[in-house]
């Protein structure tokens, strides 16, 4: 098992150390909004994970220091409308970002393989198909020169349900609760069960997962924001952008 190789128990003790390192990361982010913007670049970033497992807060530390004009977040929910008359990956392409901005997914195509097919919300044939189909849609993405960011953010069973409880007592987040949080709890060894294939057989060499270990969120908000930094300065390295003629040299 993939998920139970990681070490949960990872912490950020000193806040004060976070603070002035998510600072720098930030400030270097937001440097590279402005040289993706002028290679023309184009950057998405998909986030997934547990319910409560932290992607709101870990997206508002990735965009807060960002030029709004330059990125925009996508929130997924179930299909609605035309989406439900179309090929499941339909709606998604409509988001795909130009060339130098950046777009920010809050849960993504990858429901298809995981709460659909928990859910019952397609049939068995069409999730196992979705595998291919989700490796062939991200490579066209890269090969035109997209720089794809997936993250995973994990948490244990015991710090999920101590999260719920806490945005249960809540009056400021209790809202962010549902009855369906609940049941989805209850099928939490289904839903292990699709995580792991999903990571086994989409994580590519050209579009891998990073995953996060997110029991802490210091933690897991400081490495998913190196995470996208390395990438995004990876690209410009690599001279992915539609205007590079000369590649920008990553910074160690």
């Amino acid at each position: 098992m993939i998920l139970d190789k990681l070490d949960t128990t990872l912490v950020v003790r000193d806040k004060n150390e976070y603070r002035k390192n998510m600072a720098s990361l930030q400030v270097r982010l937001r440097e590279l909004e402005f040289e993706i913007f002028k290679q023309r670049l184009p950057v998405i970033i998909a986030y997934e994970g547990w319910d409560a497992g932290g992607k709101g807060g870990n997206i508002k530390r990735v965009v807060e220091k960002l030029d709004p004009r330059g990125y925009s977040v996508i929130p997924i929910a179930a299909p609605q409308g035309d989406e439900r008359t179309h090929q499941y990956l339909w709606r998604f392409w409509k988001h795909i970002p130009k060339a130098g901005h950046i777009a920010i997914f809050d849960r993504s195509w990858y429901g298809r393989v995981m709460v659909e097919r928990v859910e019952g919300f397609c049939k068995p044939d069409d999730w196992k198909r979705a595998f291919q189909e989700i490796n062939e849609f991200e490579s066209q993405l890269v090969s035109f020169g997209t720089v794809l960011v997936k993250i995973w953010i994990h948490i244990t069973q015991e710090e999920q349900l101590r999260r719920f409880e806490e945005r249960k007592n809540n009056p400021f987040k209790n809202y962010k609760l549902t009855d369906e949080d609940w049941r989805n709890r209850e099928k939490w060894d289904e839903y292990l069960e699709a995580v792991e294939e999903m990571l086994l057989r989409t994580s590519t060499h050209y579009a891998p997962w990073t995953i996060i270990e997110g029991n802490d969120k210091y933690f897991a908000r400081l490495k998913a924001v190196q995470t996208i930094v390395d990438a995004i300065e990876q690209g410009l390295a690599n001279g992915q952008g539609l205007n590079s003629k000369v590649k920008v040299k990553a910074k160690k």
